[in-house]
């Protein structure tokens, strides 16, 4: 019996250095946190000391209850799949540069530089901030036509405007980057005019009103009696006034250089088409894509061709350009840019003889999203169908790429010099000024004059009245004419241009063709649509 004692006496003091060094060893292990065991598939408890190493199971999926109660418990998102979507701005797409230089047009080379003055999208992201830096050059000095010369110099205009060409090539971004592009460029327009509908000017002017009340009800009648008569001042004498009179005068004169003016807005088209790598969008970003839109939503966009009251007919295909990413109240994307608009023309009549002017009405039908959206739409479905997943019951994703909705015009920027107007319908036609009728009466009397001599103190000047003579030899010939007329003393010279002046003053203000509406390809247009039809999806 003695034997047996010592015997277990000295294993279990051989066993003592053993927990120690196995004490010593746990103890030089790192502690590693729940949620690193459960990444690195290990165990979250240490087993019982007599359970096998097969029953050490991590413990996401130790027990099938205990995953689905984690499953629901973890965020929304990390349900939801992931879609790349490429940011690319296509070609055609226009970039609206304004130059801050004044430019001499004189031979290929001379340097244009300006601004974008609109924000560049792709999908929905801001590519080319407005406010970048624009830099080209002049590339064609084109002769004048042989009519069109002929038109300036019986005006008394020696020195026609050439036809130019210029191209932008280099758009430097906000963050110093430079972007290498290549462009082609649309005729420069000098005074932009931003027009709106008649109804959607009211409910502007309606807004104005009210805050106009409260600020005069406050200030009371005499504060605002001198606020009216100081904004008045500052209309006479706002900066410019005189550099304008300055270039009409210039206008005038038989001779003067070509200068492309600071502000002239041109149109670049991008000749190719420009990545900016891909972005990631979940389902959940894209669950509103080309969904109805709601009542009373406005879209800038920009027209992809030109269209013209001369050449368009009832049913002509209208087609446009969304410039402006839209979102739902949720902040999910519902049209990205570069979405095609599509409509057509439902009244359009040409100008005709004796200044009857052409009239265009546009209506817009059907918004389609752009390849690279339809894309990410698609793999997403295609993840949540292969996830097998709750958002599998909705609609597909794949099958939003087409919204039917009934728009009109309601804004447009045009050249200044178009004298155009809207409708409250969004109706476009061209209107003259007040002020024809009282130019050409001017132009008539000014000839009349011009027949009688100048009787001063008893004496007769045959060749009329010296002022007479000027003002109507500027009638038909400008300054030129002023100055023959005035020098020559010739009352037939100056009856003669003072019946040219008033001839040409009549037939260009009543007798002859009307102004077409034109809609110049890249023309900013905002589009307001009402109401959806019934159907908001593409047909299979």
């Amino acid at each position: 019996m003695v034997r047996p004692a010592r015997a277990l006496y000295f294993i279990s003091l051989l066993s003592l250095p053993v927990s120690a060094v196995s004490a010593q060893t746990n103890s030089a292990v790192p502690a590693v946190s729940k949620d690193e065991e459960t990444h690195r598939g290990v165990c979250s408890e240490r087993p019982a000391g007599d359970a096998s190493p097969s029953t050490c199971i991590p413990a996401n999926v130790r027990n099938g209850d205990d995953a689905v109660q984690e499953a629901e418990n973890l965020p929304q998102a990390t349900a939801v799949s992931v879609a790349k979507v490429d940011l690319v701005v296509p070609e055609g797409t226009a970039l609206r540069i304004a130059l801050d230089q004044r430019t001499r047009v004189s031979h290929p080379g001379e340097p244009v530089h300006g601004t974008v003055v609109e924000t560049v999208y792709a999908f929905d992201q801001p590519v080319i901030p407005a406010g970048s830096v624009a830099a080209g050059h002049v590339t064609k000095v084109n002769a004048v036509p042989a009519m069109r010369r002929a038109r300036a110099y019986s005006n008394g205009d020696l020195t026609p405007v050439h036809p130019y060409e210029i191209t932008f090539d280099t758009v430097i971004l906000p963050d110093g980057r430079h972007l290498p592009v290549s462009t082609t460029v649309s005729p420069g327009t000098a005074q932009v005019v931003h027009l709106m509908t008649s109804a959607a000017q009211k409910q502007k002017n309606a807004s104005g009103r009210a805050a106009d009340s409260v600020k005069q009800e406050a200030k009371g009648a005499i504060h605002s009696a001198e606020d009216q008569l100081h904004k008045g001042w500052e209309e006479v004498s706002a900066p410019g006034r005189m550099h304008r009179l300055k270039q009409y005068l210039l206008a005038q004169s038989p001779y003067r250089h070509q200068y492309i003016e600071p502000g002239t807005r041109f149109n670049a088209d991008l000749d190719q088409t420009v990545s900016f790598g891909q972005i990631d969008r979940t389902s959940t970003d894209l669950a509103a894509l080309a969904s109805a839109l709601t009542p009373n939503t406005t879209l800038k966009a920009r027209l992809t061709a030109e269209v013209s009251s001369a050449t368009a007919s009832r049913g002509t295909r209208v087609e446009a350009a969304l410039t402006e990413p839209l979102y739902s109240p949720a902040h999910q994307i519902i049209l990205p840019a570069n979405s095609r608009i599509i409509g057509q023309v439902v009244q359009s009549k040409a100008a005709h003889k004796f200044h009857r002017n052409g009239e265009l009405r546009l209506i817009f039908e059907r918004i389609e999203i752009p390849a690279e959206a339809q894309r990410a739409a698609e793999e997403v479905s295609q993840k949540l169908s292969a996830q097998n997943s709750a958002e599998q019951s909705r609609p597909e994703l794949s099958r939003r790429n087409n919204v039917r909705m009934t728009g009109n015009l309601e804004g447009v920027e045009v050249d200044k010099r178009d004298h155009m107007v809207l409708d409250e319908e969004g109706g476009a036609h061209t209107t003259e000024s007040k002020t024809r009728y009282l130019s050409t009466g001017v132009a008539v009397l000014l000839a009349a004059a011009a027949s009688r001599t100048d009787v001063d103190h008893g004496t007769v000047d045959s060749a009329g009245d010296p002022s007479v003579r000027t003002a109507a030899g500027g009638s038909g010939f400008r300054i030129t004419g002023a100055l023959i007329s005035f020098a020559s003393k010739s009352q037939p010279v100056s009856i003669a241009f003072g019946v040219y002046g008033a001839s040409a003053s009549i037939y260009s203000n009543f007798l002859s063709r009307g102004r077409e509406v034109v809609f110049p390809k890249d023309t900013p247009l905002e589009i307001g649509f009402g109401s959806p039809h019934g159907n908001t999806q593409a047909t299979p």
